[in-house]
């Protein structure tokens, strides 16, 4: 992966690597998507993946404002810049707290599972799974064939 968008993977002895910041709606159809090396922490792939959304988006108001659920991992000041920028309102979650709130409230489903299982679907196209492709943009080309894939059969539009 001599390409752009590649850096050392900390988990992988130091191998070059990448790393996807996918965003779902409710139930787990990817809407944006941003790559960048794997050495880049989550939270600076916030403003890429926001900006990656392809269709335009309702204006937030008071009555019907929107709502972005991250993990501890996002917060930080400049995620909190970034989503009011944009218009969300974060809910940021410490590691466990969602589980522990679910015990108590049975009615209720975890939220950033949504999000742990489109990656999942991604990486069950094998060409996503290992990146073969040198350049970024092919290897983001893959990606969002794979995401329009899987928005289809949300639609059941294919098997």
């Amino acid at each position: 992966m001599a390409g752009g968008k590649t850096g050392p993977n900390p988990t992988d002895r130091g191998k070059l690597g990448a790393k996807r910041s996918v965003l779902t709606e409710g139930s787990g159809v990817p809407i944006g998507l941003a790559i960048d090396g794997a050495n880049c922490p989550d939270y600076q792939l916030v403003e890429g993946t926001l900006w990656s959304i392809p269709v335009a988006r309702p204006e937030p108001t008071p009555e019907h404002p929107q709502h972005l659920c991250l993990d501890k991992g996002y917060d930080y000041d400049d995620v909190h810049g970034v989503l009011f920028e944009f218009g969300y309102t974060p809910h940021i979650r410490a590691r466990g707290e969602e589980t522990r709130e679910l015990r108590r409230d049975l009615g209720h489903r975890a939220r950033r599972w949504v999000v742990e299982r489109t990656h999942s679907w991604l990486n069950r196209f094998r060409r996503i799974l290992i990146r073969w492709e040198k350049t970024w943009e092919s290897a983001l080309g893959f990606l969002h064939l794979a995401c329009a894939m899987i928005t289809y059969r949300a639609a059941g539009l294919l098997g």
